[in-house]
């Protein structure tokens, strides 16, 4: 009489079996009754096993290409994310440092598994041995990978991190000023492919400008708009930075959009590029009857609307061209004279026509050429 055969059970298996089942037999038992030092032992052990245990998860996952293939996922990592209610960045995120312990870094792969790092930081390590150049040699990668480990016992993931950026100082100071060179060079590029500036309008006479500059470009920028929110400045201007409206002290956050805006107001016109034949300036459109009596609102040559107290305010700062229609500042005061336009009659058309007068076309008036019949 043949016996049926007894499937054998996985090691992997059995751990999670009995992880699962040291859960059951702790979670109903209170912390609370834990001595402070049992509790600070406890949560480190704790911390340690989990790592451990994303270790292990780490290795099957590097070897669980057939899951997602049998269960048509994108990937082991959207079908982890999907199955182990992650986010889908978070999936990414540990397939890409599965593959990285699998298949490059093994002396990190022991230390995860043996609880000597947590998966915070195996990732910061990985990722800065990723962006060691590729013409490193084998043994250099290799001391860095294993020196980053050692550091782990001190530092925190965002301290290693920037120990990586720094590593090949110590375990190759003869090629690291080379690597930083190209490395810093190669970052310029991609910044300067990348930057961008958005604008939306967000209403309620807001606009919500988003800006992505290069390092050197934002830290010109902060540098300026700080020197304009500097508490020092306080004693010299008479700053008060409390809102007048409620007394409260106002954010920094406000203070910085404040220094932005004046920053604005006071850049030199003749210093910048020049736009379809004159300095960029911008023109306020304002009735003289109304900006008389107060009444009504000035118009940008974009179209939109100021209020006349703002416009009078512009009106005293350079870079900014008041037209006051009626009396000697209308545009029809203007001549045709002279063959070519003048800057006045550009400023004039620009003004009476906000954009382009082809058919169809709706471009700013600033990026037109002005043609006279």
């Amino acid at each position: 009489m043949s016996q049926a055969a007894v499937p054998l059970e996985h090691p992997l298996e059995r751990c999670a079996a009995a992880v699962g089942a040291a859960i059951d037999a702790a979670s109903g038992s209170q912390p609370h009754f834990l001595s402070t030092a049992a509790k600070r032992d406890v949560l480190l052990g704790l911390s340690r096993q989990i790592a451990r245990l994303e270790g292990l998860r780490m290795a099957v996952l590097a070897a669980a290409g057939d899951v997602a293939e049998a269960d048509a996922a994108r990937s082991t990592g959207a079908w982890l994310a999907v199955g182990a209610g992650l986010e889908r960045p978070e999936g990414r995120r540990l397939e890409r440092l599965a593959a990285s312990l699998e298949g490059r870094y093994s002396a990190l792969r022991e230390a995860l598994l043996d609880g000597d790092v947590s998966r915070a930081q195996a990732e910061s390590i990985a990722a800065a041995l990723d962006e060691l150049p590729s013409d490193v040699e084998s043994s250099v990668r290799a001391e860095a990978e294993r020196h980053l480990v050692a550091r782990a016992a001190e530092f925190g993931p965002r301290e290693l991190r920037t120990l990586g950026r720094r590593v090949l100082d110590v375990v190759a100071p003869e090629v690291a000023d080379e690597h930083e060179r190209r490395a810093l060079e190669a970052a310029e590029r991609r910044a300067h492919r990348r930057m961008r500036v958005v604008r939306r309008a967000l209403g309620d006479g807001l606009v919500r400008i988003t800006a992505d500059l290069p390092i050197l470009h934002a830290d010109l920028l902060s540098t300026q708009l700080h020197a304009y929110a500097s508490p020092r400045r306080d004693h010299l201007e008479g700053a008060d930075r409390r809102d007048p409206d409620t007394g409260e002290r106002i954010p920094y956050p406000r203070l910085l959009a404040q220094a932005f805006c004046s920053l604005l107001e006071r850049l030199p016109t003749q210093d910048l590029p020049r736009q379809g034949g004159s300095a960029a300036s911008l023109v306020v459109t304002i009735d003289h009857d109304r900006l008389c009596a107060d009444l009504g609102a000035a118009r940008l040559a974009s179209g939109h609307a100021l209020s006349v107290g703002e416009a009078r305010r512009l009106a005293c700062n350079a870079g900014i061209l008041p037209m006051v229609l009626g009396g000697a500042s209308q545009p029809l005061d203007v001549g045709r004279a002279k063959r070519f336009h003048t800057p006045a009659m550009r400023t004039a058309m620009a003004v009476r026509d906000r954009e382009c007068r082809a058919t169809g076309c709706d471009i700013p008036a600033a990026w037109c050429e002005v043609d006279f019949p």
